[in-house]
């Protein structure tokens, strides 16, 4: 069974912004309702499509910052490797130096 994508990609200006298309759909079906019943759901509907957007803006910004963390344990791995070698080597310059004192 196909299911249909969960968010819509072109009722929006960025990927921030993208709803979820049951969301999309319940703003079509609030919009054909006669106006007394309108008015109250839109002011509902409209809240529940800002706090969407915000939990996806927040959620945009914890991957983006998990990335950043990622890359600089990266480059702290490699700066700890290369400390280690850079160690080992001044280790065996002294060892070297002191068997040839001997």
């Amino acid at each position: 069974m196909t299911q249909a994508p969960r968010f819509s990609k072109d009722n929006s200006k960025d990927n921030s912004e993208e709803l979820p298309q049951d969301l999309v759909g319940m703003g079509s079906i609030i919009g054909d309702l006669p106006e007394e019943h309108r008015g109250k759901l839109q002011r509902l509907y409209q809240r529940v499509v800002e706090n969407t957007r915000r939990r996806r803006r927040i959620l945009n910004l914890v991957q983006e910052a998990l990335s950043q963390l990622r890359l600089d344990m990266k480059y702290l791995v490699f700066d700890l490797e290369a400390t280690r070698r850079e160690r080992d080597d001044y280790r065996a310059r002294v060892e070297e130096d002191g068997n040839r004192e001997d």
